[in-house]
């Protein structure tokens, strides 16, 4: 028993190796100061329960780490303009492939320190199960899904069609300036509004095609938004055209909505002018009842005989 207690006054200099007052400058110096105390309690026979990996384990946790800090880098590099799911998909499936590789063995109590009971659900904090779930959520808030093939490697083809479309339209804009470089106040835009436009709208015209399929795709239970490239890439094509540029795109529904406006507003002029010479021609041929007519005819004989 003496042995055992007097192995247990080295638990305080455990807790203090992590301490600033002792004094250690690199955090391995402690990492490994702290694994001989442990080998040594180990050793003088406590209980083989204590929160020490195996090598393995070690090796799943550090991996994912630092996969965790490669795609938290990739996220908050491609955060403005929002490039997430076209730069960051590769990271996203590597840490997938980490985690389940950690949590792959949940359920296996046959070893004595499991890596899944270790470090996932050993703790009531979990952290990494949190980090998981924080890219999941990341992930799917996002709607990546909808920019990548099935197999995930890859835009999409609709995808890849939209990006060529947008980087060509800030292409335009950009050569069209150039042009205009002595004068650019809001309202000198007019060459690239002109030069522009059949781009633009091709561009535009594209976006709302995937919107409508989208729709159709969010009766089959998937989400009704385009992933956040797609649409952050049209907001600043939007913005720049609408209120950088002062462009605008002629509806080429214009003539039709205004013959059935004009239609629609002339239909009570219509009713009311046919109403009117419909009575007055009523009024013109308005014939006398026959009664009436042979009192008339007894009248004009008693006068022309009296």
């Amino acid at each position: 028993m003496a042995p055992l207690c007097s192995q247990l006054l080295l638990l305080p200099a455990l807790a203090l190796a992590f301490s600033p007052a002792a004094g250690l400058e690199a955090p391995g110096e402690a990492e490994e100061l702290a694994a001989e105390m442990v080998a040594e309690l180990r050793a003088a026979g406590l209980p083989g329960d204590l929160p020490e990996l195996e090598p393995e384990c070690r090796r799943l946790l550090t991996a994912f780490a630092e996969g965790s800090a490669t795609l938290s880098g990739c996220l908050a590099r491609r955060a403005r303009p929002v490039r997430l799911c076209q730069a960051c998909g590769g990271l996203y499936r590597s840490l997938l492939t980490q985690y389940g590789d950690i949590a792959r063995a949940v359920g296996n109590s046959s070893e004595s320190h499991n890596c899944a009971k270790s470090i996932l659900t050993s703790d009531r904090l979990q952290v990494v199960v949190t980090l998981s779930a924080f890219f999941n959520d990341t992930w799917e808030a996002a709607n990546c899904a909808n920019c990548i093939k099935n197999n995930s490697e890859g835009l999409s083809n609709s995808t890849q069609e939209f990006m060529d479309l947008f980087n060509k339209s800030l292409t335009c804009f950009e050569h069209n300036l150039q042009g205009q470089a002595t004068d650019l106040s809001p309202n000198n835009y007019t060459e690239v509004c002109k030069n522009c436009n059949g781009t633009y709208k091709n561009l535009n015209d594209l976006y709302n095609k995937l919107q409508r399929l989208n729709r159709h795709g969010d009766e089959s239970g998937h989400s009704a938004h385009l992933c956040i490239d797609v649409e952050d890439a049209m907001n600043i094509t939007r913005k720049l055209w609408s209120r950088t540029f002062n462009c605008s795109v002629p509806c080429s529904d214009t003539v039709p909505v205004i013959a059935v406006s004009s239609f629609i507003l002339f239909l009570p002029i219509v009713f009311y002018l046919s109403s009117f010479l419909h009575s007055k021609q009523k009024k013109r041929i308005l014939i006398l009842p026959k009664r009436i007519q042979s009192n008339a005819s007894l009248v004009n004989i008693q006068e022309k005989y009296s």
